[in-house]
């Protein structure tokens, strides 16, 4: 899983074509707008590519087009080449949208013509601010109509001023041979394969179990996600494999082997389980899809409690897990000092199991400088006694 996921060495692609490597691979990455110390995405792309800066994915997703801002995993990143393949998707989702849909779809021919006289649009473009009852709760209609045609394929997110969504028409941010291609799954059971093998391609293994890594398959039963894997296992498009320790089979993508063989190679010319360098990961990293299969490989449990009481809350709102060599051996509570947009380092526990030397925490200090070195920070503060 490290190395399909480039964290075994971490850091080891670079620039646009190391970005392009990575999404060729998983085919996505999730998106989230929370930014501590990075968005999502960007944290994702930090622990792989070494000389990472945020304005690198922009271009790759506002200027040069190639990758997509919308659906996968939940809200994801993926390459562009693969907008064909989401057209289901994009039906699908659509026909579940919202609570007033014949009432915002009144409004979609109008929202349209703003986009085609306008250029690229926020919601407030529109002018329409009518309240309707939508998916998220009363939303101006202006607003809903530009997510439900950007769900449909209508528009797409032409680029984000922060966290602000601005729209287009997806033709004319999509080059047409891909914008009119077909989808190339034909039937709904193609489908089901296609999105049963791109998500644990987006992992490396992963078992048939429900849980966090199948959210955004919502349209695909556990009996046809079961189906479709018996049909890819058929056929050698999936290969199962066994893990000691854990009772039930995992699956990866047979077009993978060579990766799991070179793995296997390498581990045994030389000890795994070394400290290496230390990567912080973002909460919502490929790695970190399926907690509980990240538990029972990692003997690593993990949860994001961002949207937990603080009162329920283990760590702390904004926790980053750290990886060195194949072990996780800790998490951190990262801030951002007000005044000078420090990070600082509020809390860092160690795992259980790890004796924290003068080795560690220098490597730990050095995982830390990275991301204030990639996010442009000034510098990195530790709280005292860490």
């Amino acid at each position: 899983m490290l190395a399909h996921q480039s964290l075994m060495p971490p850091f080891s692609l670079r620039g646009k074509q190391g970005i392009a490597e990575f999404f060729a691979r998983v085919g996505c990455i999730q998106y989230d707008p929370v930014n501590i110390v990075g968005r999502s995405p960007e944290l994702v792309l930090a622990a792989r590519v070494g000389d990472f800066r945020p304005e690198m994915l922009y271009e790759a997703l506002y200027e040069d087009r190639l990758l997509i801002d919308g659906f996968d995993k939940m809200m994801a990143i993926f390459m562009r080449r693969d907008w064909p393949s989401f057209r289901r998707t994009r039906a699908i989702a659509f026909a579940s949208l919202g609570h007033s849909p014949e009432v915002v779809a009144e409004v979609f021919d109008e929202v349209r013509a703003a986009v085609e006289a306008k250029g690229p649009i926020t919601w407030e473009d529109t002018g329409l601010d009518r309240i309707v009852d939508w998916a998220w709760g009363p939303t101006k209609i202006g607003r809903a109509a530009l997510e439900a045609m950007c769900v449909r394929g209508d528009l797409v997110i032409h680029h984000r001023d922060g966290v602000r969504k601005v729209y287009d028409l997806a033709e004319r941010c999509i080059p047409r041979e891909v914008f009119e291609a077909p989808d190339p799954n034909v039937t709904d059971d193609e489908y089901a394969e296609f999105r049963v093998a791109r998500r644990i391609g987006g992992i490396g293994l992963l078992w048939d179990k429900a849980g966090d890594g199948w959210l955004g398959t919502r349209e695909i039963s556990t009996k046809d996600r079961r189906l479709a894997i018996a049909r890819l296992v058929a056929r050698g498009d999936l290969i199962k494999v066994n893990v000691d320790g854990v009772p039930q089979s995992l699956y990866m993508r047979a077009c993978d082997e060579t990766t799991l063989q070179a793995t296997l190679e390498a581990a045994s010319e030389a000890e795994a389980g070394g400290a290496g360098e230390m990567v912080a990961l973002s909460p919502l990293d490929n790695l970190l899809w399926d907690r509980a299969l990240v538990r029972a490989l990692f003997g690593f449990d993990y949860v994001w409690e961002l949207y937990k009481p603080a009162a329920q809350r283990q760590y702390g709102h904004y926790v980053l897990p750290v990886l060195a060599g194949d072990r996780f051996v800790a998490r951190f509570q990262p801030a951002r000092d007000g005044d000078s947009g420090a990070i600082v380092v509020e809390n860092w526990w160690w795992e259980p199991d790890v004796k924290p030397t003068r080795a560690l925490r220098a490597a730990a200090e050095r995982c830390v400088e990275r991301i204030a070195e990639c996010g442009g920070a000034p510098g990195v503060r530790f709280a005292r006694g860490w």
